[in-house]
């Protein structure tokens, strides 16, 4: 759409590179060309905007094949607008001068022309084709039979259409019948693929039969050498039995013949110490012996003269020594209590004494 500004009176419009503006004034072609801008007054302006770039028509239609199957299909037709003169003479492309907008709908004009036009190519085709060949090669088959007969559709060049390019995108039966369609090709998939899961059943099998006859051989080899590691073992259990006893024999002959020379050395050394030992308690009695003859003898003559000492001196003296030693004997004696009855009885010892 073109862009119209408003100035006193005037209108100011600039064009796109992809439009062709062709602007009349007074019934005069004053300007002709794409992506051009320029000022006129709308009072006395036609302008048209023909669109000169590469355009996508999208199209979905129905078709009945030649088994009366019902089919979809999609396509793509690219086109452009090669003349635009031939194409502003063939259809309404003028635009409001205040706003710049086309006044009808040329575009959907020629999306219908196109449409119905490669639609009637692809009917035909299609009328003429069962639906299982449609649907392998009706693809091919209805974009070669459209471009063609969009090719050769004179009223395209009149218009000033020229077509670019045609693509069918996909061509599908109705959902009922294409479920239908694909049951064969999924049983056959699926028996595929049953007879690859019996298959690698039966490897698994005879693997695992393979697997278990080793596992039996192992077994089997196995114990074989455990038979003979048994034996082996009793064998060597044996011998060191053998060993163990000859072992047993010497040593216990060795242990006898050791405690022989160990009692006979015991027997020899207890005599010989029982021997000293006599020894030494006869000189220790006669020790002994000798010492108490000696301090008896000592005794005696110190008991001897202490008598002769004591026979010689005087009674008072006598009984002085008895006193002092009696004092050295007594215990320590910090306070002495004397009662009365104790003192009664001393005085009256002493009373009596000063008497006699």
């Amino acid at each position: 759409m073109a862009d119209i500004t408003r100035r006193l009176g005037w209108r100011h419009l600039r064009g796109a590179p992809t439009a062709h503006i062709r602007h009349h004034r007074s019934g005069r072609l004053v300007h002709n060309e794409p992506g051009i801008s320029f000022w006129f007054r709308p009072l006395s302006a036609a302008i048209s905007e023909v669109p000169v770039d590469d355009r996508e028509l999208a199209m979905t239609f129905h078709a009945r094949t030649a088994d009366f199957q019902d089919v979809a299909v999609q396509a793509t037709v690219t086109y452009r607008i090669s003349d635009p003169a031939l194409a502003s003479a063939r259809l309404d492309f003028s635009v409001d001068p205040d706003t710049g907008a086309w006044r009808g709908a040329p575009l959907e004009q020629l999306g219908t022309l196109l449409t119905e036009t490669a639609q009637q190519h692809a009917l035909a085709v299609l009328a003429r084709t069962p639906l299982a060949s449609a649907l392998v090669d009706g693809v091919s088959a209805v974009r070669e039979r459209v471009a063609a007969g969009l090719a050769a559709e004179p009223r395209l060049p009149a218009t000033g259409i020229e077509i670019v390019a045609v693509r069918v995108v996909a061509l599908r039966p109705e959902p009922e019948v294409e479920r239908a369609l694909r049951t064969p090709a999924r049983e056959l998939i699926q028996q595929e693929a049953d007879r690859a899961t019996y298959e690698r059943r039966a490897v698994a099998v005879e693997r695992e039969r393979a697997i278990a006859e080793n596992e039996l051989a192992s077994q089997i080899e196995l114990a074989r050498r455990e038979e003979q590691l048994v034996d082996q073992r009793g064998t060597n259990a044996r011998r060191e039995a053998e060993e163990a006893a000859a072992a047993d024999a010497v040593r216990a002959e060795a242990e006898a013949a050791r405690s022989v020379r160990l009692a006979d050395a015991e027997a020899r050394r207890t005599e010989r110490l029982a021997e000293a030992e006599a020894a030494r308690s006869v000189r220790l009695a006669r020790a002994e012996a000798e010492g108490t003859r000696e301090v008896g003898d000592a005794k005696a003559a110190a008991q001897a003269a202490w008598l002769r000492v004591h026979a010689e001196v005087d009674v008072a003296v006598l009984h002085a020594l008895t006193g002092t030693r009696l004092a050295e004997n007594l215990p320590r004696i910090d306070s002495v209590t004397v009662s009365p009855d104790v003192l009664t009885g001393l005085l009256a010892r002493l009373g009596d004494g000063e008497r006699t």
